[in-house]
């Protein structure tokens, strides 16, 4: 847990989606290349396994799929359960820059 709390302590926002291999990967990952490439470098976004981290998880409570949260400076600032479009994550990790 330490390589994600030295991820999550930037001063950028961070976005994360926590998603497993039987949801919609790939309409899931088309969302966030377009979240990327709409922010740039003004904020980080990563996929992560909810099974290949499964310590990481439980200690966040991640108990649906996909969930969305936004971290900033350490401090987690959104968190929503379910699919949201790109338009949405934009504006939402927009807040925090």
């Amino acid at each position: 847990m330490t390589k994600f709390g030295e991820i999550i302590s930037k001063q950028k926002p961070v976005l994360i989606d926590f998603y497993t291999d039987w949801d919609d990967t790939e309409n899931t990952l088309d969302t966030l290349r377009s979240v990327a490439a709409a922010l740039g470098d003004k904020a980080k976004v990563i996929k992560i396994d909810i099974k290949k981290n499964e310590i990481l998880a439980d200690a966040l409570h991640v108990n649906g799929n996909p969930i969305f949260i936004i971290y900033k400076d350490g401090e987690m600032k959104w968190r929503q359960t379910g699919f949201q479009d790109a338009k949405t994550l934009i504006g939402l990790v927009e807040e925090y820059l």
